[in-house]
């Protein structure tokens, strides 16, 4: 009687875990990593655009920089980083969840292969024409990534021009500054701050410089200025 016993059970537990794995199976093998979504909703504020979207049957928030995004737009994007619990200062209000996509498009993306990890994109930022004295003491764009080894952990001061801004992720803002100079095709240097600054602004930043920081998710930077206080100088 027992020996029958444990063969049912046994029988009923090999039964249950074929079935799982051929539900989970299908699941497992999705490897697109392109997004097609339906603009439902967007609110504008400095900086960024929040769309409420669907995909399929699901709905949520998306943030990513201003740009023009009108309700019943199909878009597309590859990569994002959720953030949980997700508070915007401008709006007064708490996102559950939201999602910051880097490279939302109007246009497809190039699907990856099968079973291929698509590489993030990065937004493309073009070198600004402008001209920028450093800040006393201070140490230019190029100058630092001429020798970024000898600035590694060291708090140095940069003066530049704000050209980009994304507000609140992990916790910090997040600037790109030019100030004119480069070396090579290094001309734009990215800063976290709790500062809150504008776009168009003239900050003189100091901050710790770090080294190849690889957060995921496509955030990784060769050059990092980190936990920087901003000095608001004018505006161009």
């Amino acid at each position: 009687m027992r020996l029958k016993l444990f063969v049912i059970i046994t029988a009923i537990v090999f039964v249950f875990s074929a079935c799982s794995k051929k539900e989970e199976q299908p699941q497992a093998q999705v490897k697109s990593n392109v997004h097609q979504v339906v603009a439902q909703e967007t609110i504008q504020v400095s900086g960024y655009t929040y769309v409420r979207v669907t995909e399929g049957d699901k709905e949520y928030w998306m943030a990513v920089a201003a740009m023009d995004v009108k309700p019943g737009e199909t878009l597309f994007y590859q990569t994002a980083m959720e953030m949980k619990n997700f508070e915007s200062k401008e709006l007064k209000r708490t996102f559950e969840s939201i999602l910051f996509v880097d490279n939302l498009s109007k246009v497809p993306h190039a699907a990856s292969s099968p079973g291929m990890k698509a590489t993030p994109q990065k937004p493309t930022i073009e070198k600004e024409n402008i001209t920028i004295e450093p800040e006393a003491g201070g140490i230019t764009i190029a100058q630092l990534f001429s020798n970024i080894n000898s600035y590694a952990n060291k708090t140095v001061k940069i003066k530049g021009k704000v050209v980009k801004i994304n507000l609140g992720i992990m916790k910090k803002n997040w600037i790109h500054i030019q100030d004119g100079t480069s070396s090579g095709d290094n001309f734009d240097l990215t800063v976290t701050t709790n500062d809150v600054v504008a776009v168009g602004d003239v900050i003189t930043f100091e901050g710790i410089i770090s080294l190849n920081k690889d957060f995921g998710y496509g955030y990784s930077y060769k050059v990092l200025m980190e936990d920087a206080k901003a000095k608001k100088l004018n505006v161009l």
